[in-house]
């Protein structure tokens, strides 16, 4: 009982003493990946520097159990990781323990030891520290490539604040338009192709990182603009006016704001005349006229007098022309006084240039430049000579494309090269366009590396689309593939469906060049058998002659 009665006694002098002394009890929280500060302070303007030390868990009589970080009241003198170190200013007797990027294992009870002179002095301040799991990281986005009509980009995966990202969303929106109407995409890898964009278009595009706590702050802005592209409609308002015996006037207006897919640079007008004799067009001309305004106008000079002549016009950018506009047909007046043989072009615009096609020869002409005023242009032809060919090289055979699975707007495809033809396949690429647009003006081209078998293309808007893709080498491109006709629905409906068909814009061949090889040998054996055919029927036919020509000896 006295021994127990002495513990007992010993327990509450300890108790006692570590009110007096401030045995301090902290709850610290903090999230992971951050740094925490465990605060510890001490008397030093009474007692000086003082050796302490932090544990964790818990202390012993003399010293620290489980110990972090050592220090003789000036220097550090130990410490178990480069992650601990001390936070205060130790001349003012600030002790604090600094945790640099905290884990979830970082949890739980620390113990600052201050060794204050004389017997069971010694100050003692706890703290409880507790680290949750956070949202991960803000992500930076970077731009890798960028298209007409789409655009790839790429980022590194951000801290994920404790626990596994399972998905990143993109936000793309048009540059003037605000966040609330942008189109959000889900993906799971760090690099995405986004297609269906506008061409000569500016967006803007952001992403967030997500885990099972939630969603990180949006990365940074990445703005770009897409590359020109063709004009996809024609000019419009088109009109011609018989000025006299030997002249019309063409006006018109640049396409549709929406249609130009970039900066207008110039048009190209074509005229053609009609011979009665013939009964039929002759050559298309055309010349060159700057764009300059919202309503352009050229005047076709020294043409024939009682006349028909069919003229269209085509916008263009530095992308290529778009497409002609709705022919008209305007008839010369009659004639009222002789007119000169030399083909005159006054034009509106600031600079013209003529120039003639003919489908048997390639024309070589040379310009001259006129004096101010009035724009004059000679032509002198030249018909080039054909160049025979003696070697036939020989392109890749079209890829044949596969459709894997459309997930919500994200299209898995893949694809198996064909026979590669007289030269090695050096890349692939794909068309896409919405189903009820023509592959000539309004499509998506993306390219791909030669090894490159499958891709995820993710579409912002829910329609029906094509999809198509061509395969190059050195020789030429291939024939278009098979067509996959993709379908995707709005959100909130039933799973994105989609049906493919291939459309036999060209034969698909999937066979490698053994195909080729064993149809050639199948060619030779049929002829073989035919020959053969042919030369038992004729021995047939002469033995036949000659048994009729033996009957009279056999009567005899």
């Amino acid at each position: 009982m006295n021994h127990l009665g002495s513990r007992y006694a010993a327990l509450y002098c300890f108790l006692h003493l570590c009110l007096l002394r401030g045995c301090a009890s902290l709850y610290v929280t903090a999230k992971v990946g951050t740094d925490v500060s465990l605060p510890c302070t001490y008397a030093a303007w009474r007692y000086g520097r003082l050796p302490f030390c932090w544990a964790r868990e818990s202390t012993s009589a003399f010293g620290c159990n489980n110990q972090v970080i050592k220090s003789d009241g000036t220097y550090v003198l130990s410490r178990l990781s480069w992650r601990y170190s001390l936070a205060g200013n130790l001349a003012t007797g600030d002790a604090s323990l600094r945790i640099s990027q905290v884990q979830e294992s970082d949890s739980g009870k620390y113990i600052c030891r201050v060794e204050i002179p004389g017997w069971f002095n010694d100050q003692k301040t706890e703290n409880t520290l507790y680290v949750f799991p956070g949202e991960p990281s803000q992500p930076q986005v970077e731009l890798r490539e960028l298209m007409q009509r789409a655009v790839t980009v790429g980022w590194s995966p951000p801290f994920n604040g404790g626990r596994v990202i399972t998905a990143y969303l993109i936000d793309i929106k048009t540059r003037d338009a605000s966040w609330n109407t942008a189109v959000r995409s889900q993906v799971v890898q760090t690099v995405a192709t986004l297609v269906d964009l506008r061409p000569a278009a500016t967006y803007d595009l952001r992403l967030s990182a997500v885990n099972s706590v939630g969603t990180s702050v949006a990365s940074n802005v990445l703005t770009f603009t897409t590359h020109e592209a063709a004009p996809e409609g024609p000019p419009i308002d088109v009109k011609l006016q018989a000025l006299s015996s030997d002249s019309i006037k063409v006006t018109w207006k640049p396409p549709s704001v929406e249609l130009r897919n970039g900066v207008l640079r110039s048009y190209i007008v074509s005229y053609r005349e009609y011979d009665l004799e013939a009964q039929q067009f002759k050559n298309w001309q055309q010349f060159s006229v700057t764009a300059t305004s919202e309503e352009e106008s050229a005047v076709l000079t020294n043409l024939k007098p009682s006349t028909q002549y069919n003229v269209h016009v085509q916008a263009k950018t530095n992308a290529g022309l778009g497409p002609v506009s709705t022919a008209l047909f305007c008839t010369t007046l009659d004639e009222v006084k002789e007119t000169t043989a030399a083909t005159t072009l006054l034009s509106t615009a600031a600079s013209t240039k003529l120039m003639q096609y003919t489908s048997l020869t390639n024309p070589v002409f040379q310009s001259h430049t006129p004096p101010a005023g009035t724009v004059s242009t000679s032509t002198v032809w030249e018909q080039s000579t054909p160049q025979s060919t003696s070697l036939k090289t020989v392109p890749p055979d079209p890829p044949v494309i596969v459709l894997k699975e459309v997930t919500d707007n994200t299209i898995s495809l893949s694809w198996t090269p064909g026979f590669e033809g007289d030269s090695p396949i050096t890349g692939f690429y794909l068309e896409y366009k919405a189903a009820n647009a023509s592959w000539d003006y309004t499509k998506t081209v993306i390219d791909f590396s030669s090894n490159e078998t499958e891709a995820k293309i993710i579409e912002m808007y829910p329609s029906t689309y094509n999809i198509r893709m061509f395969a190059t080498n050195s020789v030429g491109t291939s024939k278009p593939s098979n067509v996959l006709n993709i379908t995707i629905e709005e959100k909130g409906q039933q799973n994105s469906s989609s049906t493919m068909s291939t459309i036999t814009e060209a034969s698909v061949v999937a066979e490698n060049r053994g195909g080729v090889y064993t149809t050639g040998i199948i060619v030779l054996v049929v002829l073989v058998v035919l020959i053969g055919a042919i030369m038992t029927g004729w021995q047939l036919r002469r033995e036949a002659v000659y048994d009729k020509g033996s009957e009279p000896l056999q009567e005899l």
